[in-house]
């Protein structure tokens, strides 16, 4: 990215790091690494450990903390991993994850999204996100196993040097025929530090809108159930 974004960058990590200390004042634990929810499972994200200022000794007079951007920064893989029992059948939910080009009207951040096959068959989608204040776009080579599985791995794009999601849908429990399980896992590692930095603080709030915001697709197609 052009050095004019690096002073946004800044900006940024400063404001999301003091909604993050203020939630902290107000007595809110901070993310875990493991947490749980209804449905069919766990929800589980694993990620490297990024650190905001190192902590001060004691002193009599308030102070805010912010995010040291001189401390180390790591741009390890990020993982996160979800599960749950929706009320449609593993073929609904197949479809609306696997019509890649209507992403951009549904998916958190998800400002364009256009699909493009080749000659050998093989699907790429190519999409535009944005974090304020990062618009980024990359591509995605797709495979999918019709009504099972969707894959798609990052191709190229100056955002990620790693990027993978999968979505895997099975049948749900046999007294509720028209439902099915889902698994959605999610692998990013960002190129730039900054990036990484920035990530700290948005990643469970954006990680943990996908599944959801597939399901209200799906409510929206199919109809509430």
């Amino acid at each position: 990215m052009s050095n004019k974004t690096s002073p946004l960058l800044f900006r940024a990590l400063v404001e999301m790091s003091e909604v993050y200390s203020s939630r902290a004042a107000r007595g809110k634990p901070n993310r875990a690494t493991i947490r749980h929810l209804g449905s069919c499972g766990a929800l589980a994200a694993r990620r490297a450990t990024l650190p905001l200022s190192p902590p001060a000794a004691p002193i009599s007079t308030p102070s805010r903390s912010f995010i040291n951007l001189a401390a180390p920064i790591s741009t390890r893989r990020m993982e996160y991993t979800e599960c749950r029992t929706l009320g449609y059948s593993p073929e609904q939910m197949y479809s609306v994850v696997a019509s890649v080009d209507q992403y951009q009207h549904f998916v958190p951040w998800c400002k364009k999204s256009r699909v493009m096959k080749g000659q050998n068959g093989d699907v790429r989608a190519q999409l535009e996100i944005g974090f304020p204040p990062i618009v980024e776009r990359y591509t995605s080579e797709v495979t999918v196993v019709p009504n099972h599985q969707v894959r798609a791995v990052c191709t190229d794009g100056s955002l990620f040097s790693h990027l993978e999601t999968i979505w895997r849908f099975a049948p749900g429990a046999k007294d509720q025929p028209d439902s099915c399980k889902v698994d959605f896992y999610v692998s990013f590692e960002f190129k730039s530090l900054l990036h990484s930095q920035l990530a700290s603080v948005f990643f469970d709030e954006v990680v943990k809108q996908m599944v959801g915001a597939f399901e209200t697709r799906a409510a929206r197609v199919y109809g509430s159930h």
